[in-house]
């Protein structure tokens, strides 16, 4: 009998308009169809509409918030993995990313999390490395390898759909994807174990 597939959530993480983010996300999650290891669950945050007050701690949101947030938190609770999709903006990431990350705290824990980032001539690298300071803090496994595009309005032909020149991207794909399955079937395993000290 086929083992159960690992659940990746890939995180689509502007909202802004015009933005170049569902290009990207869906490019990637296409690889990481194609890798095969991993259940993809697609979520756009242009589609959730959290809001930035949140209730204080311990108490629960109102009803309207808690109808948007439960679906969510399932996502979130049931990935093994994560990959976040991110612009760069002002040497940063942006303000609703933080905020959906912020909506949730011990779902994160003791699971890895891989990074495909754009924008101009970094690439996006700066907003991955802030990223990774605050996935420390939530007791997640950053992976090394990632997925850049400097330039990244030039990587993509006209419909907006393909990467200009797919190799050297789809094999950056592939490696990160490795060693995110990787840290995911070990810390799952792991965890069935011994549960995590978060």
């Amino acid at each position: 009998m086929p083992e159960k597939k690992l659940r990746l959530l890939v995180i689509v993480g502007s909202v802004r308009g015009g933005r170049l983010a569902p290009t990207v996300g869906h490019w990637f999650a296409g690889e990481a169809e194609k890798f095969g290891e991993f259940e993809i669950d697609l979520l756009d945050l242009a589609d959730i509409d959290l809001p930035l007050a949140m209730p204080a701690y311990g108490a629960e949101p109102p009803p309207e918030v808690k109808a948007i947030k439960e679906p969510l938190t399932e996502r979130v609770t049931r990935a093994d993995a994560y990959v976040v999709v991110t612009p760069e903006y002002n040497h940063s990431f942006p303000a609703a990313l933080k905020n959906m990350i912020d909506w949730h705290l011990t779902e994160w824990a003791a699971k890895p999390v891989g990074f495909v980032s754009y924008g101009g001539v970094s690439g996006g690298l700066r907003a991955t490395e802030h990223l990774r300071g605050v996935f420390a803090e939530l007791h997640t496994v950053t992976v090394r390898e990632t997925v850049s595009f400097t330039d990244a309005w030039g990587h993509w032909d006209h419909s907006g759909n393909w990467p200009k020149e797919p190799e050297p991207c789809n094999a950056a794909a592939k490696k990160l994807l490795g060693q995110l399955h990787w840290w995911a079937q070990v810390l799952a395993d792991a965890k069935e174990k011994v549960p995590y000290p978060a």
